[in-house]
This record gives C-alpha cells, sequence and structure tokens, in this order.
C-alpha cells in the first residue's frame, strides 16, 4: 500500500489548522514540512518555530524535508515528538555518514533527497544508512512544478538498488505529483507520494485526497 504526504508549503496559512484536519480527514499519512533556506534554494518558507506549534496537535507524523545549505546546523531543531523523518539534501552536506547518523541520534528516521540531476548511486556507500530517499520530481524551491519524465526512471533505479544491497529505505518522491498520475509513480518504484499543489490547490481537496488515497491503496508493490 502506497503512502501519501500532504505538502502544507501549497496550503493555506491563513486556516493552516483546518487545511492539516482536511489531510488528516483524507488519510494522508504523513503531514510534509518544506523548510527553505533562500540560498540552497530561492526562497524562504517554514521554519522550527511552525513544526514546534504543530507538535502535539496534529494527528499526523511530520516529514520534515531540509532545503538548506548547511542543514547539519537546523536538524535539532526540528526533531519534535511527532517528528518521524527529517530529510536533507546530498547536494547540501558535507558529511553525509555523520549527517544520516546524527539524525537517528535524535529518535528519528533520517532521509536523503536528491535533485533531478543528481545520480542515485551517489548513495551506494551510505545504502544501508538511509532510512528514506527522496526523489525530487522537479527542482526544488518553488510549488506547483511540471514534473520531470526522468524521474520515473530513478524510482526505478533506487528500487532495483535496494533489492540488490538488501536496504530498507522507503522511496518517496516530490513534485508535479497529482492524483493522475500517482499510478505510474507508484509503479515506477514509489514507495510514498509527496504532493501540495496536488491536494491543496484542488478545488475540492478533499476529493483530491481521496483520489490519491484510492490510488495508494490499490497500489501494491
Amino acid at each position: 500500500m502506497g503512502k501519501i504526504s500532504a505538502s502544507i508549503l501549497s496550503a493555506d496559512f491563513m486556516k493552516l489548522g483546518k487545511e492539516i484536519a482536511l489531510a488528516e480527514a483524507g488519510a494522508a499519512d504523513y503531514i510534509h514540512v518544506d523548510v527553505m533556506d533562500g540560498n540552497f534554494v530561492p526562497l524562504i518558507s517554514l521554519g522550527s518555530y511552525i513544526t514546534d506549534r504543530l507538535s502535539g496537535r496534529v494527528g499526523l507524523p511530520l516529514d520534515v524535508h531540509i532545503m538548506a545549505v548547511e542543514p547539519e546546523r537546523h536538524i535539532n531543531s526540528f526533531a519534535t515528538d511527532d517528528t518521524e523523518y527529517i530529510v536533507v539534501h546530498y547536494e547540501a552536506v558535507r558529511h553525509l555518514h555523520r549527517t544520516l547518523e546524527y539524525i537517528r541520534s535524535l529518535g528519528k528516521k533520517n532521509g536523503v533527497a536528491l535533485n533531478p540531476a543528481t545520480d542515485p548511486r551517489v548513495l551506494d556507500y551510505v545504502i544501508g544508512d538511509i532510512d528514506q530517499v527522496l526523489v525530487m520530481s522537479v527542482n526544488p524551491g518553488f510549488g506547483g512544478q511540471r514534473f520531470i519524465p526522468s524521474s520515473l526512471r530513478k524510482l526505478s533505479e533506487l528500487r532495483s538498488m535496494r533489492e540488490e544491497a538488501g536496504a530498507g529505505y522507503i522511496i518517496s518522491i516530490d513534485g508535479g505529483v497529482y492524483p493522475h498520475n500517482a499510478l505510474e509513480i507508484f509503479e515506477a518504484g514509489a514507495d510514498m507520494v509527496v504532493s501540495g499543489s496536488g491536494i491543496f490547490a484542488a478545488d475540492d481537496p478533499l476529493a483530491a485526497l481521496t483520489s490519491f488515497r484510492s490510488v495508494a491503496d490499490r497500489y501494491r508493490p
């Protein structure tokens, strides 16, 4: 069964509590929190102030995606009681193995995000130390972008790598994911889809989530 992580980057922050409640009602599995520093990516977005306020008030675990230079400096502040995953970018980390171990030392699952042009094989030497690999199917930093088709091949490669190594990471994907392309994405190798615009920018967000849930529940790896 596939998983759904609802990205609040595209939510209406005038009614954030209601948007999160909608994600819960639509049977999302995670709340995805995009952290942007205005340096690694052009925009500045959610910080630990948001995750601190969400802690203890959300019925879903948090999936925190840090898009920042030197993400090591910020990891500790996002390790709330409700945080399950903390994901950093391969392209932004100086010492990947040490960073992955540090996240686990905080009692959280780690993750590595890969930009569209990054070869999955860069993970070969840490493949047994990763809990989640996040494929960026758009260039990170903006919501509402068009899905990059070559991302499907990357999903398949990551699935093959996992089987070859006997690794245990989940494969997730973020960017341009909508109900109409979700099944193709799951079949290519994703275990979890991240969607913001595909949910919160829809005419009927709850109906969009219901569609996502239907696709995710039909998928059997």
